[in-house]
């Protein structure tokens, strides 16, 4: 049990789909077909290979999949029903793309340093069975697709008001402030590497531009975007009300919400800035000195 335990909050959130007067028919072919993906790009090379990196390919895609069926399907106002459904492909096929160049490169032969983590930590809680583990946590992935990360998107696009809300244009200013930020920051952090490189530094710590201010900015960036869409998010959800039976209502509020905070929990303690911490801390000397004087994730003055 304690191997499929964390499935079930996912399970739930899809199910939750199924009670929905507006989101049944795009939730279960949304579900349907993100299992098919994982299964296919995900559990079946996890399986034959023993590595679970092939997760960073079927995530983003599973993403761009969203935004395909949320545009065929949602039957909301048409602009916002392209909007939400063009930031989900961009940004799923922006990071599938990325991840299908490493694959293409042979970066996926040996498995990604976070998912190694993920092992270390199997092994602490008593999974020991860890071709198992990487299958459910696969799967996992998959269902987090099918439910939670896919509410906001389905919620936008039931909404037929042709007015813009206050909250969509907040969302709206978040969105492309956040993708500015992680955009600047790669480059700033790029532009470090190179500079490094040429000097014949190595394994020096990038602290420069928005790295001043926060470990992992691109990071804090990537959880700013969900949270435009969730923002983007509230006043169709509001008008559901309308629709849904009052505890359904509710229950999809709440999924909404989640979204924000599992993204949250992903870029920090799951797969982000506490998994690559721990071999920053191995690989780069000052490593530990940054650590103590720069924020992990929220950004904010140096600290001393």
């Amino acid at each position: 049990m304690k191997y499929f335990s964390p499935l079930f909050l996912f399970i739930a959130g899809w199910l939750l789909l199924f009670f929905t007067e507006s989101l049944a028919v795009i939730g279960f072919i949304n579900g349907t077909l993100q299992l098919v993906l994982f299964t296919f790009v995900v559990c079946l090379p996890t399986w034959r290979t023993g590595r679970m990196s092939y997760v960073d390919i079927g995530w983003p895609w599973g993403l761009t999949l969203i935004g395909i069926l949320t545009w065929l399907y949602g039957e909301g106002n048409s602009i916002r029903v392209a909007v939400v459904s063009i930031a989900y492909i961009f940004a799923g096929s922006r990071m599938g793309f990325g991840a299908l160049k490493l694959w293409k490169l042979g970066h996926l032969k040996t498995e990604l340093p976070r998912y190694e983590y993920q092992k270390r930590r199997w092994h602490k809680a008593g999974k020991t069975n860890t071709a198992l583990a990487m299958q459910v946590e696969a799967i996992l992935q998959g269902l987090a697709n099918a439910s939670f990360l896919a509410m906001p998107a389905f919620v936008i696009a039931t909404n037929p008001e042709g007015n813009i809300s206050i909250f969509e244009i907040i969302a709206i200013v978040v969105w492309f402030g956040a993708f500015g930020m992680e955009t600047v920051a790669d480059m700033q952090k790029l532009k470090f590497l190179r500079s490094m490189k040429k000097l014949g530094e190595r394994n020096k710590v990038c602290n420069v531009g928005l790295w001043k201010y926060s470990r992992h900015p691109n990071y804090f960036a990537e959880w700013m975007v969900w949270n435009a869409l969730v923002i983007a998010a509230i006043p169709s959800w509001l008008l559901l009300y309308q629709q849904e039976s009052l505890i359904i209502w509710a229950l999809l509020g709440i999924g909404v919400l989640l979204a924000s905070k599992m993204m949250y929990t992903t870029l920090v303690t799951y797969t982000g800035a506490v998994p690559s911490e721990f071999y920053s801390v191995q690989k780069r000397p000052e490593y530990k000195t940054y650590q103590q004087t720069t924020n992990i994730f929220f950004p904010g003055p140096s600290k001393s």
